[in-house]
């Protein structure tokens, strides 16, 4: 029992109630979150009332033990589409939640969870993970981002700042990737892969800042992916999260890999759905191209699903590395069907369908922005490597850092 909420056993019954928030109470939020680049506060209450903040945490500890390791990390997949349909930009802070939890519910000690698992089922606490220190200017950018680590008799100390930290101002803790040798935490290090420490940050201490002026993109918004400044942020030691290099010498990156692909297919089934209404009631349902259009979408959509499908019974089943090569064709490939599918139907609904208040045009923008996560041009080659033998980091999909 959580907050007076039965836990269900059977995960369909959580995708359902997660489908039944979504379309009764997300979606009719979602343009408002958009417009004011709000965090979803809202939305993770309701999602701590029925209990689904613990979805990977496991049931000792009050959470619903979904995940790679579990035995059904499709239903969590699942649970992050039906989000994803009705806000790509919520999903995003539910990602980064979920990744948060099952690096805990994995790798933390009984003691960390302990501590900080009943603050997430009991309290409602929200957390995410950063990482990102981009070390390479973009036009017009003045200022450089990364962090610095210095060690102390009884943890560490924090100077710098990180971008793309998604849900800033909602969190309650945040998982930060640091490397005690240079910047660039996980994804942007060019250092020794023992380098890197997992820290839980309790970002209401005061010297943790965020700045806004910083995040003003073409979609995503409500995912509030500030700025995030840390002035001698005080870490202590009974915070660090497993050994260092942990992650990445275990490719923990490559279990959330195909989570974002789950939010892509939200997004695609969100536009596929409002395309067969409006050709509906524009009674377009005659005209062939039409008719072809529909067609690819329906294709589409299921292709998309069969591959996250296929991905989680790999992990289902303990085939850890066609797991992860799996998921990294799933992310190429469901990229390109969502798009696809967003392209067919802009071309079935027209320009009106662009213009507020209409979900397509908030659709367009946040899928537009989110896939370019990675870039999917890197993502395919590593996939080629991995199928030729080469050396090829399956991780970040980087060229200057290979891994065997």
């Amino acid at each position: 029992m959580i907050n007076g909420t039965l836990i269900q056993k059977d995960t369909s019954l959580l995708v359902g109630r997660v489908r039944e928030l979504s379309e009764s109470k997300f979606a009719q939020r979602a343009d408002h979150y958009d417009r004011t680049m709000r965090f979803p506060e809202e939305n993770f209450k309701d999602l701590h009332r029925e209990g689904l903040l613990g979805a990977v945490i496991s049931e000792e500890y009050g959470g619903h033990e979904l995940g790679h390791h579990n035995g059904d990390v499709f239903s969590l997949w699942m649970m992050t589409k039906e989000i994803a349909k009705a806000d790509m930009a919520f999903a995003r802070c539910w990602e980064g939640h979920n990744n948060a939890m099952t690096l805990l519910n994995n790798i933390a000690n009984n003691e960390q969870k302990s501590r900080w698992f009943e603050g997430v089922v009991e309290r409602g606490e929200i957390w995410s993970a950063w990482s990102g220190e981009p070390q390479s200017p973009s036009t017009g950018e003045k200022r450089r981002f990364g962090t610095t680590i210095s060690e102390t008799e009884n943890g560490y100390l924090i100077n710098g700042s990180k971008v793309f930290c998604t849900g800033s101002t909602g969190a309650n803790w945040s998982i930060l990737m640091v490397n005690t040798e240079a910047p660039g935490g996980a994804r942007h290090s060019s250092s020794n892969d023992q380098s890197l420490l997992m820290l839980a940050c309790d970002l209401s201490d005061p010297s943790v800042s965020f700045d806004d002026s910083w995040w003003d993109p073409i979609g995503m918004k409500g995912s509030v992916s500030y700025l995030v400044n840390f002035k001698d942020t005080f870490i202590p030691k009974e915070n660090l999260i497993g050994y260092p290099g942990q992650f990445l010498l275990e490719e923990w990156q490559t279990r959330f890999i195909p989570q974002y692909a789950a939010t892509f297919l939200g997004g695609a089934e969100a536009a596929y759905k409002y395309t067969l209404d409006y050709i509906n009631k524009q009674e377009k349902g005659q005209d062939p191209y039409i008719q072809h259009r529909i067609a690819k979408m329906a294709i589409n959509i299921e292709t998309a699903n069969l591959w996250l499908k296929k991905t989680a019974n790999l992990w289902k089943n303990d085939q850890f590395d066609e797991a992860k090569f799996a998921g990294n064709q799933t992310r190429y490939l469901v990229e390109q069907l969502a798009t696809d599918t967003l392209t067919h139907a802009i071309h079935a609904c027209g320009a009106r369908s662009l213009i507020r208040p209409s979900s397509l045009e908030r659709i367009y923008r946040d899928l537009s922005f989110y896939v370019r996560h990675d870039n999917d041009d890197q993502v395919l080659a590593v996939i080629g490597k991995s199928i030729l033998g080469f050396n090829h980091d399956r991780s970040f999909f980087k060229q200057d850092k290979l891994k065997n």
